[in-house]
Order: C-alpha cells, then sequence, then structure tokens
C-alpha cells in the first residue's frame, strides 16, 4: 500500500472549532494522520481506512483529507506479513486535525521515539488524538493520558494499569472520549469509536449512512461493556432484532421496559440479561439512546421547534431533550441545529 492508495479529499474540521462552521464547502480540509509503525495492526488501520480516507459520493459532501504517516520509509506489517512503502513522514503530523496513533498485538514493545514526539506535539497543539485498541499504550507511552479518562482491550487492561497508573482507566466500556483524547477498547470497536467521530464532525445522519454501507450498527454508546470471554450457551439466546425493530417504530411513544418485555413475551429480568449478554446495555439505557438519535436527525432534517423535536423523539420536554443532547453531543439542541441542520 503506498501513500498515492490513500484518498485525498476534503472535509470540514471538526465542528466543535470554529474552522468550518455548519460544515460547508470551501473550507479548509479536515487532516486525519494516521501514524504506522513497524508490527502495526492491519485490521485498525483497514478501519481508518474504510471510515476516512474511502470517498463517499453518496454522501454529496466533501470528506477528509487522509494521509498515512511512518518515522521510517518502510513499515513492516504485524508479523511482517506485508510492508507498507510510499507513506509520508512523521512531519505530516504537524498539519493534522486528528492523530491516530500506532497499535500493535504486542503493547509491551515500545514505539519508535520519533512517534512519541509526534505525538506528544500533537498534543500540545490541541490534536484530536485517537487510539484503537492497544494504541492507548502508545499514547500513555507518550504521556498524554496522564490525569485522563480511557481505556484498552480488556485483555490488557490489569497490565495497562500497573504500567500506567496516572491514567484514568475505565476497562469495561467500548471507548472513552475525554476532550480531544478518543480511545477504542478493541477491534470492533474501533468501527464504534470511528463512527462516533463521523457523527460529531458531520451529524446523526451521516453516520448513520456511512454505518449502512458497513453494515454496522448505526450507534453503539461508548458506555456501553466490552464483550468479555464467556461460556457459550448450549441453546443460542434468542435475538433481540424482533424488539428492537418493534421499540424503534413507536419511540414516540411512552415506552417501558415492561412494554418491551411483554412484546418480546419474556420477563423483564430475562429481557435485561439479553440486553446485557447481546448489546452490553440496559434496555432503558437504549431507549434513551435510541430516541437521542432519532432527535438528533429529525434537527439535521429541519424538523419544527424543539417541543416537537422532543415529542416525536419521545423524550418528552424540551428540558430533558437539552439535557440529553448535550450529554452525548456537548451542544445544545439550538447549537445543534446550526451545525448540522441541512
Amino acid at each position: 500500500m503506498s501513500q498515492g492508495s490513500s484518498q485525498r479529499s476534503e472535509q470540514c474540521p471538526d465542528r466543535r472549532s470554529e474552522q468550518c462552521p455548519g460544515g460547508r464547502s470551501g473550507a479548509r480540509p479536515h487532516r486525519v494522520v494516521v501514524i504506522v509503525d513497524d508490527g502495526s495492526n492491519p485490521f485498525e488501520l483497514g478501519v481508518a481506512t474504510e471510515l476516512f480516507g474511502l470517498r463517499r459520493p453518496e454522501l454529496d459532501r466533501p470528506w477528509y483529507d487522509f494521509t498515512l504517516a511512518s518515522a521510517a520509509p518502510l513499515v513492516r506489517m504485524h508479523h511482517g506479513m506485508f510492508t507498507l512503502s510510499g507513506v509520508a513522514g512523521l512531519d505530516a503530523v504537524d498539519a493534522a486535525d486528528t492523530v491516530i496513533v500506532p497499535n500493535r498485538p504486542d503493547p509491551l514493545a515500545a514505539p519508535a521515539p520519533a512517534v512519541l514526539d509526534a505525538v506528544r506535539g500533537a498534543a500540545a497543539r490541541g490534536a484530536r488524538l485517537v487510539s484503537f485498541c492497544t494504541g492507548a499504550f502508545t499514547l500513555a507511552a507518550a504521556g498524554v493520558l496522564d490525569g485522563r479518562r480511557a481505556t484498552t482491550h480488556w485483555r490488557w487492561a490489569a497490565e495497562f494499569a500497573a504500567r500506567h497508573p496516572a491514567v484514568l482507566l475505565e476497562p469495561d466500556v467500548l471507548f472513552v472520549a475525554d476532550g480531544n483524547l478518543h480511545t477504542a477498547a478493541g477491534s470492533a470497536a474501533a468501527l464504534d469509536l470511528g463512527l462516533e467521530l463521523i457523527r460529531r464532525d458531520h451529524g446523526a445522519e451521516v453516520a448513520n449512512t456511512v454505518s449502512r454501507r458497513l453494515v454496522f450498527a448505526a450507534h453503539r454508546d461508548g458506555g456501553q461493556r466490552q464483550f468479555v470471554e464467556r461460556p457459550v450457551p448450549a441453546v443460542p439466546e434468542s435475538s433481540l432484532a424482533g424488539v428492537l425493530a418493534w421499540a424503534r417504530e413507536r419511540l414516540d411513544q411512552p415506552l417501558t421496559v415492561a412494554d418491551l418485555a411483554q412484546w418480546a413475551a419474556v420477563s423483564a429480568a430475562t429481557l435485561h440479561r439479553r440486553f446485557r449478554d447481546q448489546l452490553g446495555t440496559t434496555p432503558l439505557a437504549w431507549l434513551t439512546a435510541e430516541r437521542v438519535a432519532l432527535a438528533c436527525r429529525l434537527i439535521e432534517r429541519g424538523e419544527g421547534g424543539l417541543d416537537r423535536v422532543a415529542r416525536l423523539s419521545g423524550l418528552g420536554t424540551t428540558a430533558n431533550l437539552r439535557v440529553r443532547l448535550h450529554r452525548a453531543t456537548g451542544l445544545s439542541p439550538s447549537a445543534y441545529r446550526r451545525r448540522f441542520a441541512v
């Protein structure tokens, strides 16, 4: 894979900045730089390329400026299965708005000093820093996670906590966002975090479109638990697909956990267990997240006043809408409308 294979296209910077209010075309592209290092995992590199590097003509909007960067002209990927050449040097990190740091199967192997310097420089100027899976070890080795919240793969959580006690590790969640630092727990969680970043940059509607193309869940909240090892049941659990689809069609109604359990013909306790096992969350938390996501889409589509958005999304009142939306996006409904409404 060479630098020529990574697509360069235009996109607004993070819409929380003032560099590109409203995401209109003609603004400076948001630059995503993925640092690759010897031993890097190819899956997470592929996730970053799929999310931020491929052109999205179906979106009819500018996308990201995507670059691979390395400290060396040749990079041996995981177990030397293949080699990258022709990637940019680490000076590309100096102009990046988002920097995705390396991870590797053996996170105890020290990253290249030049990589750590590049990460520290990006942190000092306020760039968005992202790690997938064991990439949190790279951020921690650079010293940028001290006193900050982060996560990593559950398999390495104890080792991470022992090596980096100054980091506020959250070992059971899918991903963590702490200011400009974003860490994902594992390989699949990298997709969750990537879609969350797209949602923050472009809004819920665009993130949903990208997730559909990936045939991936549109939104799994970062607070959901990682899927850890557990015995495979002799009889597979019944799928939640039916009750989830039924509930999504009725989010504007006063649904309760008892309503969901009744539709699924199980007890509330059984429903809770299935949600925990299959989705890593509770029925009530899932309902709230779905309603917030619907509210975001309604605002983006220019749906009436906030009272109508609150009613149609099932959040009830404008006060609850404001609290839930701010908790999920960091924005008030009016600010969200200014940035994402079509």
